[in-house]
């Protein structure tokens, strides 16, 4: 049986549930990248930065995910197939370049050396892409209902988010 706030959080309310998570887990895969990067650093001390934690993808993770779901509402290999593609090329190029957008500009860079940044790194991040969503999108597609798509993806998110936030500094700290 499911609470009152759970109806909530998952009906009525589902997309501050989506925000909410996917804020959070973002930031928890960009804290265990920032300790990995401390653990490497040998010794040198680097303070927690801040302004690299966080940046929200739920809401547009929330449209996408619904609408994908009313375009190919069945849960067959033709309309999966055509969900993961569809997720790889249009919405792993937002989400990515969306991605570096928003943390350029919260680093306090302009706009232009942020779509630069993501220009150099994009290949990189866009080739582990595909190699690390397709599994994990057939899992969500074929046995995620849709009220905990956004949610699922959110916690494939904190392994993936931990490689984005690699990619995102890699080049920051020598």
């Amino acid at each position: 049986m499911v609470s009152r706030v759970g109806k909530c959080l998952l009906g009525k309310y589902l997309w501050v549930t989506n925000t909410l998570s996917s804020g959070v887990l973002l930031s928890f895969g960009d804290s265990i990248q920032q300790w990995l990067e401390k653990v490497s650093n040998e010794g040198k001390e680097r303070p927690y930065d801040w302004k690299r934690t966080g940046l929200s993808q739920g809401p547009p993770h929330h449209i996408w995910y619904t609408r994908l779901d009313r375009v190919f509402p069945k849960k067959n290999l033709s309309s999966v197939s055509y969900k993961i593609l569809a997720d790889q090329i249009f919405a792993a190029p937002f989400f990515a370049f969306t991605f570096f957008l928003g943390m350029g500009i919260m680093e306090g860079k302009n706009i232009r050396a942020a779509i630069d940044e993501f220009k150099r790194k994009f290949i990189s991040l866009y080739l582990f892409d595909w190699c690390f969503w397709p599994p994990v999108q057939f899992i969500n597609f074929v046995w995620i209902p849709t009220t905990y798509r956004v949610i699922y993806v959110n916690a494939a998110t904190v392994v993936w988010d931990v490689f984005l936030s690699y990619i995102k500094h890699y080049d920051q700290y020598g």
